[in-house]
């Protein structure tokens, strides 16, 4: 008896030790392959991500349990931003007075010293960067992987781990440490709404002033040293 590619996939989705497998060569294995080659792959950083994403759009779309709706969703939205609205206020006002005190040096840097790339920054990194890390750490993981991890908790905790994880490429301590809690808030976002939209948005915010007050430097490929 013959079987179609989408079925044999949907098999394989439904396998916990495929699953556990495919989690771990993905999410542990591949980004530490990045980080020794970090070098030669900075430059491609953005089209490979796009390509990652769409892969995982594709394995979410063909997956008939999978809720399209949640890729565009935004359901609450006045409640959404005044929740996330109140938690950034609160938590990057700490960060920035954290980050005066130990590196005012670079206070500002990329408004200061390049404002053009700045402005293209804020434009362009959550199309480019944002909405696709987040249909893959958190529609994909969420979805993808429930199988392997049932608790609401739980599942929080990977997802942001692994988006710190994948930040090792950048080669210094602040960008996963960052990323990890940042991927929590994320998580926690994405499981109250099922919405990629609204939790883009989200990112969006806390990238954009993480490029903006100086840290940016620490999440940006071509300074990989």
């Amino acid at each position: 008896m013959s079987i179609s590619l989408p079925k044999f996939l949907m098999i394989l989705a439904r396998n916990k030790v495929y699953l556990a497998i495919e989690f771990f060569g993905v999410f542990a294995f591949l980004p530490l392959i990045l980080y020794f080659y970090r070098h030669s792959f900075g430059p491609f950083l953005i089209p490979a991500l796009l390509f990652f994403a769409a892969l995982c759009i594709l394995c979410l779309l063909i997956d008939p349990r999978f809720d399209r709706r949640s890729l565009m969703r935004v359901n609450n939205f006045c409640l959404y931003l005044k929740q996330t609205s109140l938690i950034f206020l609160t938590w990057s006002a700490a960060l920035m007075l954290v980050f005066f005190i130990f590196r005012p040096d670079l206070v500002f840097a990329l408004p200061r010293q390049n404002p053009k790339i700045w402005i293209m920054v804020l434009i362009l990194y959550p199309l480019l960067s944002v909405y696709p890390q987040e249909i893959i750490f958190r529609t994909f993981i969420f979805h993808r992987y429930q199988p392997l991890f049932p608790s609401g908790a739980f599942i929080l905790i990977v997802s942001g781990f692994s988006f710190g994880w994948a930040h090792i490429f950048f080669a210094n301590w602040i960008a996963p440490l960052l990323s990890a809690a940042g991927g929590i808030l994320f998580a926690r976002t994405y499981a109250r709404t099922s919405s990629t939209v609204l939790v883009s948005i989200e990112h969006a915010l806390w990238g954009n002033f993480i490029f903006t007050i100086g840290l940016g430097s620490y999440f940006y490929g071509g300074s990989i040293s």
